[in-house]
């Protein structure tokens, strides 16, 4: 619960960090760690001194999770540097539920897969909010960009956070524009391409005179608005520690379990 405390307290500083100017310091973290690591290493000095196999399982787990957060994040860029590092240190910190949550313990009660499992469905609101938006603002656009993004002030976008939607080129002084393809956005992210990012524009607008060009002329432009994923993971982390696992809980009521 010590490590719980510590590092629910960090995400929810990181969380405000992240949504105010899209970074958080790796210094961020050092206060956590300081109180975490701590009880970390007597949990796991306690698991060993158990049942040697359980403490090995729930060992080789907590390696296999970090590897593939770190790998996700260096290599396929599934994550942001934060959000890995938020779910490595939750991982190592934090491998067994600090109380019984209410819905129980689910079948593989390891609690970063619950955290993630937590943070991944609740972020699914996020589009569902981003479409009421624009169906209340009038905004019009095929519906999987009306669940993702949003028009912004051509001539302002720099001042805005997100992903440019849209491409833009001039055709015999003609403006022509079309919406990027999420089937390319992916294959851009995987191939480590960056994607247009407004904040790209705030911090270098000498290097896109002409992207900013175009977008003033166009006069909106649509962006995706990309929720900081630290934010459903610190909703999945206390979410977690009192409710338990949302995913085991929906399919306990199906089966009428729960």
């Amino acid at each position: 619960m010590i490590a719980s405390l510590a590092v629910g307290i960090t995400f929810l500083y990181a969380s405000y960090l992240d949504i105010k100017e899209r970074r958080v310091p790796f210094r961020t973290w050092y206060p956590m760690l300081a109180v975490a690591v701590p009880m970390a290493a007597w949990t796991y000095i306690s698991m060993l001194g158990g049942d040697l196999r359980v403490a090995s399982g729930y060992i080789l787990l907590v390696v296999v999770f970090c590897l593939l957060f770190y790998v996700s994040s260096a290599y396929f860029h599934l994550f942001g540097g934060a959000d890995a590092w938020a779910l490595i240190f939750l991982t190592v910190c934090i491998p067994l539920y600090p109380l019984e949550p209410y819905l129980g313990y689910p079948a593989i009660a390891f609690f970063p897969l619950t955290v993630l499992l937590n943070a991944v469905i609740l972020n699914l609101a996020a589009p569902v909010g981003i479409l009421c938006m624009n169906i209340a603002r009038g905004n019009k656009a095929p519906l999987r960009y009306m669940l993702v993004g949003f028009p912004v002030d051509g001539s302002r976008i720099q001042d805005s956070f997100g992903f440019v939607m849209e491409e833009f080129e001039e055709q015999d002084g003609r403006l022509i524009r079309h919406y990027i393809s999420f089937t390319d956005a992916i294959r851009r992210m995987f191939a480590g391409e960056r994607r247009m990012y407004t904040q790209d524009l705030k911090r270098d607008p000498e290097d896109y005179r002409e992207e900013l060009s175009l977008y003033r002329k166009a006069g909106t432009v649509w962006i995706s608005y990309g929720v900081p994923f630290i934010v459903p993971i610190t909703a999945g982390l206390v979410t977690a520690i009192f409710a338990g696992d949302i995913f085991f809980g929906i399919i306990g009521i199906i089966m009428g379990v729960i």
